[in-house]
């Protein structure tokens, strides 16, 4: 077996209105038209060549304590072109969010449901 490419991670939420204002109104992602029908809500989102896919159904993890800092806790890193900017919208949201320890430039944040991300801006 030869793994050739990452596709899609799947997330569960349990709100699919306040996700979605997370996920476009925050994070800018714009929905993708190739979400089949499905029996449970949701939503897909691209990213280049690869997908975020949302799944509003029950969530086997709900009431699970989570580490404070988001770097020892589950995530998907993210590319940003710049991360102040970043960081200004989050404050505006009133997202919290903790910096990398590592001293990149990236700091983790979560959505409404807990879930994790790392948001790096890239060395040019």
């Amino acid at each position: 077996m030869k793994i050739t490419g990452f596709n899609h991670a799947s997330l569960i939420v349990s709100d699919l209105d306040a996700s979605r204002r997370f996920f476009e109104g925050i994070l800018g992602l714009i929905p993708s038209d190739k979400r089949p029908p499905l029996s449970f809500d949701g939503i897909w989102y691209e990213i280049g060549e690869q997908q975020i896919h949302l799944l509003q159904v029950p969530n086997p993890d709900a009431g699970a304590e989570r580490p404070e800092h988001g770097g020892r806790d589950r995530h998907i890193a993210l590319n940003v072109a710049d991360l102040a900017a970043i960081k200004r919208d989050l404050d505006r949201a009133g997202v919290r969010y903790t910096v990398s320890q590592s001293g990149r430039p990236a700091l983790f944040c979560r959505d409404p449901d807990n879930n994790t991300f790392e948001l790096i801006e890239p060395p040019v």
